[in-house]
């Protein structure tokens, strides 16, 4: 008889917007991310609501993209990001991490405008999309570095 193994925990990314908060899930393997939902982010459910999917997907870790400047520099977004991502941290009790999400808006509506969305169903879309594309970028950098 082989030890079992304890179930790998998926991980939840999110894109910390202006006015919206894009979600994303990884796969149980931590390999694909996979867009979730759009929650406003002045939703007073809103951290309920990330508990509640965090659940719901068996997601035991979090990812918050942080919008740094070209040149690597914080400004008040990124400063946003990271209040946002201690607040989640606490909310949730789950290890929270940031990860650098340059361009991933730009690449989300490239994506879904290739796809053939029109501008109205990319509106509704690209922040989870653009979560998607953050957690992706996460989890490859993490595979190259071999799972750490």
């Amino acid at each position: 008889m082989s030890p079992s193994r304890p179930p790998v925990r998926r991980i939840m990314g999110l894109d910390y917007g202006t006015a919206r908060v894009g979600v994303a899930v990884s796969d149980g393997l931590g390999l694909t991310a996979q867009p979730v939902e759009v929650i406003r982010r002045r939703d007073p459910r809103l951290l309920t609501r990330l508990g509640e999917i965090m659940e719901e997907y068996g997601a035991g870790s979090v990812v918050v993209g942080l919008p740094v400047s070209l040149d690597g520099t914080e400004h008040h977004s990124a400063r946003a990001a990271r209040r946002f991502a201690a607040e989640v941290e606490k909310a949730l009790s789950a290890p929270v991490e940031l990860y650098d999400e340059r361009f991933t808006t730009r690449i989300a509506d490239r994506v879904l405008a290739a796809a053939g969305a029109g501008r109205a169903a990319r509106r509704g879309a690209v922040d989870k999309t653009a979560a998607a594309v953050m957690l992706q970028g996460y989890l490859d950098r993490r595979g190259r570095e071999g799972g750490k």
